[in-house]
């Protein structure tokens, strides 16, 4: 492959990444708005049931890149809403732990299930070496937006001119 043509597959690989990371965004606006939810809670939630246990709030402000006290209010909005209760950490009194509430999140999962077998069919026709790039490849990718989230957050603001 030359320089000009894997110049030419960056750019059209970077178009397609802001296309899609877009349609993403829009695609969680509807799902919250559909669920009566808002987009970080959604997200929030995708979060706490991919983890193998509860999280202490500090924990979640991590995951989301929220202060803690943002991540309070997040969760407050998920428990008064049903999603969430706080439930006592069993090794350490001290702290509180958010766990899913089984039943709200199933019906959470229950929209995503509809919808995901519909995006399901994207991946069909690949095989399973392709699935195994996709999926580092989707990994990687987390693991760098969280390294550049983490940046961004050092950088002085900019300021209006």
């Amino acid at each position: 492959m030359t320089d000009q043509s894997r110049a030419r597959l960056y750019e059209e690989l970077s178009a397609e990444s802001r296309r899609y990371h877009a349609a993403f965004v829009l695609f969680n606006q509807a799902v919250a708005d559909h669920l009566g939810l808002h987009p970080t809670d959604v997200q929030a939630l995708s979060l706490l049931t991919a983890e193998p246990e509860p999280l202490p709030v500090r924990q979640i402000a991590d995951l989301t890149g929220l202060t803690t006290g943002s991540a309070t209010r997040l969760v407050d909005r998920l428990e008064r809403a049903g999603y969430v209760a706080r439930t006592p950490d069993a090794r350490d009194r001290r702290r509180v732990l958010v766990t899913p509430v089984p039943e709200r999140v199933a019906q959470v999962t229950a929209v995503w299930d509809e919808l995901g077998r519909t995006w399901q069919t994207l991946l069909d026709d690949h095989t399973e070496d392709e699935l195994r790039v996709i999926t580092r490849h989707l990994h990687r990718a987390t693991d760098l937006s969280r390294a550049q989230i983490h940046h961004l957050r050092t950088l002085p603001k900019p300021t209006p001119d």
